[in-house]
């Protein structure tokens, strides 16, 4: 088998198996990673085995692909940091199809790889309607537009990165939070296997960010969790660093192998005040916020 293709977690599960068995993979050369977003860490991991991480994004409403990471020719010298960066992005928009990214303000964001906004498409075989559906099409269409539902980043070579679902974007004082950033960026750390980021409701801020880690069995989980907090500080502003890390046996997926913050979130309701360690910052949104 030279090529195959599947969600993040499988590639994890795949990675894992590598480490503790006596595994050949010198027959794969590529694989393709989609259904969410790959972290950099597992595509840095296969580079290493020989093995080239081809990412791409789409929905069943594109039939099926919209973005692929290819890198551009000015990029295939640069240094593998450089060129892992760009692979973990979704890519550039496939020939033949539009896009736009809207802001909460009614308006495009600039391409500068840090605005977020929601992603609209539009194309020959992007669907233009749902079947006897009004009310989803109402929610999902803007005119020739299909709300994808996808928060995303746009950088000046037009590699478009997904930050989040639009149901899974933390807000924390009227500014979002990256659930999926901060999930890769603790998915990076070597005694982690998976982790999920959900926001818990909380008085003054709104929302506030709470990890679901899941680690070897034996772990230190305090030392643990402030090797974490430590990590995200040096990447992150202090108002995005999760205000508890809980540890569990298994993140729950859906049936095509995806983290379901849905199931996360019925699973914790109601337990805000338990999973909130400690008091969220005062600096728990950008300076001058309130």
């Amino acid at each position: 088998m030279t090529l195959t293709a599947g969600v993040p977690t499988v590639w994890l599960g795949l990675l894992d198996y590598v480490e503790e068995h006596d595994v050949d993979l010198s027959s794969l050369e590529r694989i393709v990673i989609g259904g969410a977003a790959a972290p950099e860490a597992l595509i840095e991991q296969f580079d290493e085995l020989g093995v080239e991480v081809l990412h791409a994004w789409g929905m069943t409403e594109m039939s099926p692909i919209g973005t692929v990471a290819n890198l551009k020719h000015d990029l295939l010298d640069a240094p593998k940091e450089q060129q892992f960066n760009v692979k973990s992005k979704q890519g550039l928009i496939v020939p033949g199809l539009e896009f736009k990214v809207i802001g909460d303000d009614g308006d495009e964001i600039e391409w500068d790889g840090e605005a977020f906004g929601e992603l609209l498409v539009r194309g020959p075989w992007v669907t233009m309607e749902y079947f006897n559906s009004p009310a989803a099409n109402e929610a999902d269409f803007e005119g020739s537009w299909l709300r994808t539902g996808d928060i995303v980043t746009v950088d000046t070579d037009g590699y478009i990165e997904i930050v989040d679902r639009a149901d899974d974007v933390i807000k924390s004082g009227g500014e979002w939070i990256s659930s999926q950033e901060l999930e890769n960026a603790i998915m990076a750390h070597d005694d982690v296997s998976e982790a999920a980021v959900i926001g818990v409701p909380h008085e003054r801020w709104q929302e506030r960010p709470v990890a679901m880690v899941v680690a070897p069995e034996g772990t230190d989980r305090d030392k643990l969790s402030e090797e974490l907090r430590e990590m995200l500080r040096e990447e992150y502003p202090k108002w995005w660093i999760p205000d508890g890390f809980e540890f569990i046996d298994e993140i729950p997926k859906t049936a095509t192998g995806k983290f379901s913050k849905k199931d996360l979130r019925e699973l914790y309701e109601g337990e805000e005040s338990e999973l909130l360690e400690e008091d969220a910052p005062a600096d728990a949104a950008p300076e001058g916020e309130d």
